[in-house]
């Protein structure tokens, strides 16, 4: 909860700043819009998604999986996985999550609006094609992301562009709008301001994807360092990701929901929620637990 109102007092902070410079430089003239009622505007619009995805992110990923939540273990790989997650659960500090297994290729993700209460599932394709103690690390990889609180960084993260994006496109709409407009006598905003509106949300709406990517990449490399100190070696980690990098050369990705909170993402550049695996595995083999 500390992390969750940090954020939205950032923001509802930068959003102050903005509407002082907004009103010192009378914008608000220009535009024709009460600025102070748009930054509300956005600030609701923008966190409002973000939120109830986070909230709602267990539930979802249970149905769009199809996990098999793990409440009474009936295998011995069933208990393996269950006391792995509890051992790394109880070295980070959180809460047990719920444990879940779905069919798929070789991956794992987490999930959860708190960090006490949150799912980590593996597929079966993870563990055919891994070793224990691979396994071992990618669970450890995903706890981390639990432990560091990943899944509602992204959610504020996310909300906090979603809502410049609100508030810019629509301040340019109005502006382009009233400029177009100069010579008219007519009130309420016209085809310009919905036109420039509409492209803007398209155009900074990318802008922000890559922001929200490029943090999604640091927090990857953050969570298989920490995965590496929770396994008290890194080469376990090395080698799941060594592994992954040639399982995830073809196959079918995960919902794209989940896909920035699992262990391997698809493969890009400025959108890519995962580094390359390469980057990666040298990021760990420079580091000492």
């Amino acid at each position: 909860m500390t992390r969750i109102l940090l954020f939205v007092l950032t923001n509802v902070a930068v959003m102050a700043v903005v509407g002082l410079i907004s009103s010192l430089f009378g914008l608000g003239r220009y535009t024709g819009t009460n600025t102070v009622q748009l930054m509300v505007f956005s600030l609701v619009v923008g966190f409002t998604g973000a939120i109830i995805s986070l909230l709602m992110s267990k539930t979802a990923a249970k149905m769009s999986m199809g996990l098999k939540i793990i409440n009474q273990p009936s295998n011995a790989d069933e208990v393996w996985i269950v006391e792995t997650v509890r051992k790394f659960a109880d070295q980070a500090g959180i809460g047990m999550p719920e444990v879940g297994i779905y069919e798929g290729e070789a991956n794992a993700f987490a999930t959860g609006a708190f960090k006490n209460s949150a799912l980590v599932a593996v597929s079966t394709g993870l563990l055919r094609g891994m070793t224990r103690e691979e396994v071992e690390a990618v669970i450890g990889h995903e706890i981390a992301h639990v432990a560091n609180g990943d899944m509602v960084t992204m959610a504020l993260i996310q909300g906090v562009m979603n809502t410049f994006v609100v508030f810019a496109s629509r301040v340019i709409g109005s502006l382009v709008d009233g400029f177009l407009r100069r010579d008219s006598d007519s009130s309420g905003p016209g085809i310009g301001y919905y036109v420039t509106t509409i492209v803007l949300d398209i155009l900074f709406g990318f802008l922000a994807g890559i922001v929200v990517a490029w943090f999604s990449r640091q927090r990857e490399f953050r969570a298989d360092r920490d995965s590496a100190r929770l396994m008290g070696q890194p080469q376990s980690m090395i080698n799941a990701l060594a592994r992954l990098g040639g399982l995830h050369a073809e196959g079918q990705q995960m919902p794209q929901n989940l896909q920035s909170m699992a262990i391997a993402g698809s493969i890009g550049k400025l959108f890519a929620t995962h580094p390359p695996m390469e980057e990666r595995i040298a990021a760990l083999k420079a580091y000492t637990p």
